[in-house]
């Protein structure tokens, strides 16, 4: 029987080539979408599975009203938590990682993943150890736990348990080697515990949001109880105990100042729907990951649907064999199982093709999501076999029952050819096609106009020709002429760079374009309380960036004051003060008496898709403090001999400014333009799956055409004998695909108006949806399927009449 069957199968492949090839091609490109899909899924849904901690941990965030979400909180809480039974156990760590030299008996490494935390840090991460354990890794601030990797690039075969190394000026002994997890919301190369000093330093700072803080629940469905208890203690010790220090009561300070509201987020969900940046591994990007399988299942379903279509078309030339062999015995039971096998056989040929296509294809692949994807593990094969048991069901079980259900004394009368049996399956179905063709062209179209709004957006700055040089800041805190020492270095190196040809213009700034200012702090004017972002800058900082003046002036040298109580504001600062003429009005900021001289327009910090945040701009005099924040420094160099100049600019360093350190820098521009990368690879995502759909849909369309215009050829014939002219029979044989597509045109419009106005909410700064999209979408899929259809249709009006009509 099965001999059979692969010997019936063989012979309709061979008779039907083209069609059969357009199939499994067809199937193939839906398989493959998706399974590129699964593996991005399966990688982005894998963070902190390994951990057996993950339900139970969470991690403390900040809402400080105004959309203001920081993975952050400050240190007193330490004091309290032991008393609150629902908490476990607690540990706080840096939200970042250091990125350090550390060396051994004069062996150095650049190791870029230091991470610094309390000495119970590894009962939240329970990495395995391969020496030492992690109870006692890193038990004082005089130890440090290493990967694996890491020991080996230090020590070689040289067992490192007990060794000393030098790290950013003290001496730390290795207590503890252990392998790495990649897919961790924390995965260090190495662990310090060199946190508590500073906790001390801040254990009665209420308003130092500085600090990593991660609690260990007994119950996590205690959540909610534990977030109240957070918030009574920051009532209790900062609003009340301010508002008491200011001389107002409670309810006058919240008005005023807000109230800080604590968030528990569960480590098992952080990596996809956290609100903020809270772990050094950052989040996933869950909006494309949901689009991409969205968009990956359209494309399925449309392969499925195209697979349907043909196998229900090429059903009516099987005609005359499902009645012959009905006429010999064959049950309806026996038929289905024939073609169901014919699918299975289709649908692995599919799947194959389509893991070829995905291997050639995943280095492409990784590079346009910054992944590292593979295929392995036994979860992705019971996906594959999932997606082809749902692929025979789908596209196998419905064509064999109606071939199965054909009436045999019809099939071998010989008017079968013209029956309308399954037409109204294959219109419909094909009317899906155009439906979900139109969402990708409109929805391509739509994503290509919100990028390019973001690419042409004025950003009120220019970072052409800017360098952004990363800049290290000595270590050493503890002379207590530390702060003037660091600016008079910075002074040297400003000087020293400007005398390098080529060199236009050096200044600094305590912020990052792109990132945002490395602190933010509050001010109050007139009973507003405004949370400002803290632009220490260095005089030209703001000429350099051509950023502009809306009213008032500059810093200048030539003010002594604008070192001492000076300070500007940007445009939304001024909306905020509810103030027309701010200029020479003052404003209390962390117990500073600053006079404002001037307001800068507006720019774009983060990104042209996020908000302007309000900002603060002053002196590093004024605020000595932030010149400890300093990690860049921004030159302006020469387009002429650039690469000349940087060389230059190189040698300098290296040699004069970080000896030990490699030299890195970036254009600044280039650095900004990666803040809305994700969204230019979402519009070059549905530019390529846009692509992908439409020749899909070709495929069906035009096969369907063939097999319509084909069934209609003797209705043809007789038309051309009694005198019908080209362009009639074309209009007649097209008119009803137009129709189609129509219709589907139609039933598309309100899913792709309502689906990409939800994606656009994610922009501050958005185009509005107009008529145009969908005017071109509809265009383009007209013209596409007038040009197969008419194609196809001028051919068949191009044949003998007497082929068709000897045998009538």
């Amino acid at each position: 029987m099965f001999k059979n069957w692969i010997n019936l199968f063989m012979y309709h492949i061979k008779n039907n080539k083209l069609f059969t090839a357009l199939n499994i091609i067809g199937l193939s490109i839906g398989i493959a979408g998706l399974i590129f899909a699964i593996l991005y899924w399966n990688d982005e849904q894998s963070y902190n599975d390994w951990n057996p901690e993950s339900e139970n941990v969470h991690q403390v965030i900040s809402d400080l009203g105004n959309d203001i979400i920081w993975g952050y909180t400050c240190s007193p809480l330490a004091q309290y938590l032991t008393q609150v039974p629902e908490v476990s156990s607690f540990c706080y760590f840096n939200t970042w990682y250091y990125n350090e030299i550390i060396t051994y008996k004069g062996k150095k490494e650049l190791v870029a993943k230091i991470f610094d935390a309390q000495n119970n840090f590894f009962d939240y991460f329970p990495f395995e150890f391969i020496s030492g354990d992690g109870k006692s890794a890193i038990q004082d601030n005089g130890s440090i736990a290493l990967s694996q990797a890491v020991a080996q690039r230090l020590f070689g075969d040289e067992n490192p348990m007990g060794k000393q190394l030098q790290y950013s000026g003290r001496t730390l002994v290795v207590r503890g080697i252990y392998k790495n997890n990649s897919k961790s919301s924390i995965a260090p190369e190495a662990v310090t515990n060199i946190i508590d000093k500073q906790l001390e330093e801040n254990k009665d700072q209420w308003g130092n949001f500085n600090f990593g803080l991660l609690l260990k629940l007994k119950d996590p469905s205690q959540k909610v109880k534990v977030e109240k208890i957070l918030n009574n203690l920051f009532f209790k010790y900062k609003a009340e105990k301010e508002a008491k220090e200011e001389g107002i009561t409670v309810e006058k300070y919240i008005e005023k100042y807000g109230k800080i509201n604590n968030i528990l987020e569960p480590l098992k969900t952080a990596r996809l729907h956290s609100k903020t940046n809270g772990y050094p591994e950052g989040r996933g990007n869950y909006q494309m990951l949901v689009i991409l399988m969205g968009l990956s299942f359209l494309i399925l379903i449309l392969s499925i649907v195209n697979y349907v279509n043909l196998a229900t078309a090429n059903a009516i030339k099987r005609a005359k064999e499902v009645g012959v062999r009905k006429i010999i015995g064959a049950s309806k039971g026996n038929i289905v199982k024939q073609f169901v096998f014919e699918t299975i056989l289709m649908v692995l040929f599919s799947i194959v093709l389509a893991l070829v296509f995905v291997e050639l294809s995943l280095p492409y692949y990784n590079e346009f999501l910054y992944k590292e994807l593979i295929i392995h593990g036994n979860q992705f094969y019971l996906q594959i076999i999932t997606i082809f048991i749902v692929t025979v069901i789908v596209a196998g079980i419905f064509p064999a029952i109606y071939v199965s259900n054909f009436e045999t004394l019809k099939v071998l009368k010989g008017n079968f050819g013209r029956s309308k049996r399954g037409v109204w399956l294959r219109n419909s179905m094909l009317i899906l096609q155009f439906a979900i063709a139109t969402f990708f062209i409109v929805g391509s179209y739509i994503v290509y106009q919100q990028v390019q709004f973001m690419l042409d957006k004025d950003l009120g700055f220019q970072g052409e020709q800017v360098l952004a040089i990363s800049y290290r800041n000595p270590s050493d805190d503890k002379d207590e002429n530390y702060l003037q020492k660091l600016f008079n270095r910075y002074e040297t190196i400003k000087q020293e760079l400007g005398k390098i040809k080529g060199v236009k213009q050096v200044s600094t700034g305590a912020f990052k374009f792109g990132n945002g200012a490395t602190s933010s702090s509050s001010f109050n004017y007139n009973g507003i309380n405004i949370q400002g972002q803290n632009m220490a800058v260095d005089f030209g900082m703001l000429q350099m960036m051509q950023i502009q003046l809306k009213e008032g002036r500059l810093f200048d040298e030539k003010f002594a004051s604008d070192t001492i109580n000076s300070m500007m504001i940007n445009e939304t600062v001024q909306k905020m003060m509810n103030e027309k003429n701010p200029i020479g009005k003052e404003v209390n900021w962390n117990g500073n008496k600053l006079k404002i001289i001037g307001v800068v327009k507006d720019f774009h910090l983060y990104g042209p898709q996020a908000e302007i945040p309000p900002m603060s701009f002053f002196h590093f005099k004024t605020i000595q403090w932030i010149m400890q924040n300093v990690n860049t420094i921004y030159v302006k160099v020469e387009a002429k001999d650039m690469e000349q100049t940087i060389e230059g600019i190189e040698k300098f360093w290296v040699k004069n400014v970080d000896t030990e350190y490699p030299f890195d820098y970036d254009f600044v521009d280039k650095n900004y333009a990666r803040t809305f990368d994700k969204f230019v690879r979402q519009k070059n995502l549905f530019s390529l799956l846009n692509i992908v759909v439409i020749l899909i849909a070709l495929f069906g369309l035009f096969a369907l055409a063939s097999y319509s215009i084909q069934r209609r050829m003797k209705e043809i014939a007789i038309r051309k004998t009694l005198g019908a002219e080209t362009n009639v029979l074309l209009k007649e044989l097209s008119k009803q695909y137009i129709v189609f597509c129509v219709i589907g045109f139609l039933i598309a419009v309100f899913p792709a108006y309502y689906l990409l106005s939800l994606w656009l909410e994610d922009f501050a700064y958005r185009i509005t949806i107009s008529f145009l999209p969908f005017l071109i979408g509809f265009i383009i899929l007209l013209i596409l399927t007038l040009v197969v259809v008419l194609s196809r249709a001028y051919q068949a009006t191009k044949v003998d009449v007497l082929k068709y009509l000897k045998y009538e």
